[in-house]
């Protein structure tokens, strides 16, 4: 029966990478032929430095252009690397049986690194989005998002083989505060002027996907730890983890790009 089940979710994994690859190709397609025809959105990036003024004898802010960012590509390559990590975990035998006896004490290393850098590039994207051009500031919202997802796999191997009674909550918790900083800078940029009815019909949608998407990840991962009806069975949490991330990461990546090509 463990056979089985384990069969079937690797057949699920080849299926679900399957339509990330799709998209992912479909959206590299449009980033590299139709966007640019029609004038992609290509934010330049930026680094600020202190720098000493001859003249005025004190210190000033500088900034230096660095690069103008290939926006409508990293979107495929998001999509591109869910795809790769659902193919690391469904086709080359070893990985598939790393994965099985990690799924046995309920962890799953795969998936949180996965997360920890295709999310954080989404968000910086979404970062963009919103005016934060400074490369500092988007390398600190990278590897704060990072770290959420790495809180979550901590999460898992400090709590394999407990009952769900001791459960140890810690690491969670670290993690959503890791998480919702981001958000904050972004919020602060997005609302900064107050003017609200100026936020254009997609940066509502993108901000509302997310915060979907931000809170139905823990609420899974809440209902593995309580044991809560079928998700006391860890695979089957692990289903929905698959089926979360497929819908949650389409639906952003399409309204991300599209927004993108918004004048």
């Amino acid at each position: 029966m463990k056979a089985l089940t384990h069969e079937r979710l690797r057949r699920f994994n080849k299926i679900m990478g399957g339509l990330h690859l799709v998209q992912g190709l479909l959206m590299l397609i449009l980033a590299t032929t139709v966007i640019q025809t029609i004038g992609e959105f290509t934010p330049t990036i930026t680094l600020f430095y202190l720098e000493f003024d001859q003249m005025e004898q004190t210190l000033v802010l500088a900034s230096d252009e660095l690069f103008e960012l290939p926006f409508g590509i990293f979107v495929a390559l998001f999509l591109l690397l869910s795809a790769g990590a659902h193919a690391l975990i469904a086709f080359p035998e070893r990985t598939n049986r790393i994965y099985r006896e990690d799924l046995e004490n309920g962890v799953n290393k795969f998936r949180w690194f996965e997360y920890a850098l295709s999310s954080s590039i989404m968000i910086v994207l979404i970062a963009t989005l919103f005016g934060i051009y400074d490369l500092a500031s988007l390398l600190l919202i990278f590897v704060l998002n990072a770290s959420m997802n790495l809180f979550g796999l901590v999460m898992e191997q400090l709590n394999a083989g407990r009952e769900k009674k001791d459960v140890r909550w810690g690491p969670f918790i670290y993690g959503s505060i890791a998480g919702i900083a981001p958000w904050v800078v972004i919020l602060m940029y997005m609302f900064g002027t107050g003017e609200f009815d100026m936020v254009p019909w997609f940066v509502w949608a993108i901000v509302g996907t997310y915060f979907v998407a931000f809170n139905t990840f823990p609420v899974n991962m809440v209902l593995q730890y309580k044991g809560v009806g079928r998700w006391s069975d860890y695979v089957y949490g692990e289903r929905v983890y698959i089926i979360l991330s497929l819908v949650a990461k389409s639906v952003l990546a399409w309204l991300v790009l599209f927004g993108a090509m918004q004048p």
